[in-house]
């Protein structure tokens, strides 16, 4: 029999405990908790905020705890129109953001603020994210796109004034959530205002604006129904807005906790955060009333009315697109379909 040398006893043993400590440095490395800054303005009851938190969830499970979500609402990693460039300044790794806060920045994706386009957020928002790589990467530089998302049409909330005819939205002073809406309560008649959506109500409670224009769900989580006497459906425009990730922070990741975010978000997140937005405007709507809110409808002669003084913006917008050499129509089109 082959005698057995101390020495290569003693290799062995070393060998051995290299391996062991190898295997636990690389078990550690896999355990290792990597933790994304997640950023946007609206407040901890809103649904976007609700979705972020099970998304959360989702990915801390799927990767064993290996990742997780630090979720910063109400706007405490910067402003509201500054979601975007937390993202893809990589302050924050992933924000949502609202498209119409900063004018010009997103013409091709605010083709679905258009007047009368949107009836379904979640068939618009699983579309608008499905032409987002071929149409939309352009506008988003710098950060890689989870999903885009449309609410369901914004509606008329108002403090005293009622509204039956065209005739009196003027002189009416309405609050907007983006260039195209703007242009839609000028065509109304109205007086488009800015303001940030968190001062909204307070806005409306000392009389500095008549009105403003939310979905019911954002009605809710902004509390109109405090200040709001009245509310107009159907609704008219649809805001648009993005989940995006830093590009840098979204390759760091392992390949396979990349492959979780690919897995979780896209057309299927799109369509996913569509629903909820859908289904929480049934529970804005009866928040409202529960308020004492009024809602009324628009008469057939009045939305007539409303869709063909809107008619010559949406030609306009889509003819400056098209001479700028961008694909308007063919977004327009598609977002038409989805609806």
């Amino acid at each position: 029999m082959m005698e057995i040398r101390p020495q290569f006893i003693r290799s062995l043993r070393l060998g051995v405990a290299a391996a062991i400590v190898t295997a636990g440095l690389s078990l550690n490395a896999a355990a290792q908790t990597i933790e994304l800054k997640v950023s946007h303005f609206l407040p901890p009851n809103h649904t976007f905020q609700k979705e972020l938190l099970r998304w959360s969830e989702d990915l801390s499970k799927k990767s064993n705890g290996r990742l997780v979500l630090k979720i910063f609402p109400a706007g405490q990693m910067g402003p509201p129109p500054r979601q975007f460039d937390l993202a893809r300044t990589g302050v924050a790794d992933i924000a949502i953001g609202l498209t119409g806060l900063t004018p010009g920045r997103f013409p091709l994706s605010e083709v679905s603020n258009f007047p009368f386009m949107v009836t379904s957020s979640a068939k618009t928002s699983k579309v608008l994210t499905e032409i987002a790589p071929k149409y939309l990467a352009s506008e988003y530089p710098g950060v890689k796109i989870l999903y885009l998302m449309t609410t369901t049409p914004l509606k008329f909330h108002m403090t005293k004034a009622k509204i039956n005819t065209m005739a009196d939205f003027k002189g009416l002073r309405i609050r907007y959530a983006g260039d195209i809406f703007a242009e839609s309560i000028k065509a109304f008649g109205g007086t488009p205002l800015a303001v940030p959506p968190p001062e909204v109500t307070d806005a409306m409670g000392k009389g500095t604006i008549d009105g403003a224009m939310f979905p019911f769900e954002g009605a809710q989580s902004f509390q109109l129904g405090t200040v709001a006497k009245f509310s107009y459906e159907p609704g008219i425009n649809a805001a648009s807005f993005f989940l995006v990730m830093n590009t840098a922070s979204y390759e760091k990741l392992p390949a396979d906790l990349r492959a979780l975010i690919d897995q979780t978000t896209g057309p299927a997140g799109g369509e996913r955060i569509g629903h909820a937005l859908d289904d929480a405007e049934v529970e804005g709507r009866a928040y409202m009333t529960s308020k004492g809110v009024q809602i009324l409808q628009f008469s057939d002669a009045t939305k007539r009315d409303m869709r063909a003084a809107v008619k010559p913006i949406i030609d306009k917008e889509l003819a400056a697109l098209k001479a700028k050499g961008l694909p308007s129509q063919e977004i327009y089109e598609a977002l038409l379909k989805a609806n």
